[in-house]
């Protein structure tokens, strides 16, 4: 098989270190090698994070280049719109709709753009965009946002739901458990209606 790509970008603060993690377990438990990175130091609350997963037979460097990402999960449209040149002509991205400001925006120096989903899917992208944050609340926790988005890329793999189970199961606290697989479900199973 050859090496797939994941792009995993947000803003510090929002789990995405977990959602890589899980990610890593899910594929290494199904038989792939894999190799996860984290870009970008910046985890402070604000700062842009980026975490790269790639996975595959044999994968030899855990940098992905620029056109070579399939998919691009975003906890925050605006930095998927940073992101968008990483993505291959057919990739796919899930993102959260919710808006988070950047510090440019919070200062007054900037204005954070207006209708960004649309603008991305003008590029000719393929855009999955959803309320991460009120699913996850309807979960029980903010912080779900995370589960509730791994939920959504499931779609796009062919991986038993069980497996994605077990990686929540190894990688979330237990007291923590019932709810980020009920994030999970609701991220997976949501429709625009």
């Amino acid at each position: 098989m050859e090496t797939k790509n994941i792009m995993i970008v947000g803003v510090g603060g929002q789990g995405s270190l977990l959602a890589s993690k899980l990610l890593g377990h899910l594929l290494l438990s199904e038989g792939y090698d894999v190799k996860v990175s984290e870009v970008h130091g910046m985890s402070q609350r604000g700062g842009s994070v980026v975490t790269y997963v790639r996975y595959g037979d044999k994968v030899y460097s855990p940098v992905i280049d620029k056109g070579e990402a399939d998919y691009i999960v975003s906890f925050e449209a605006l930095e998927a719109a940073r992101w968008l040149p990483f993505l291959k002509k057919d990739g796919q991205i899930v993102t959260n709709t919710q808006q988070i400001d950047p510090m440019p925006v919070i200062t007054g120096a900037a204005q954070y753009p207006e209708k960004l989903v649309d603008k991305l899917k003008a590029t000719g992208a393929k855009v999955d965009a959803l309320d991460c944050l009120s699913l996850a609340e309807q979960a029980g926790s903010a912080k779900a946002v995370n589960i509730v988005l791994l939920g959504r890329l499931s779609h796009y793999f062919d991986l038993p739901e069980d497996a994605w189970m077990k990686s929540l199961e190894a990688n979330v606290p237990s007291k923590f458990l019932e709810m980020n697989k009920k994030a999970f479900e609701l991220g997976k199973n949501y429709s625009e209606n």
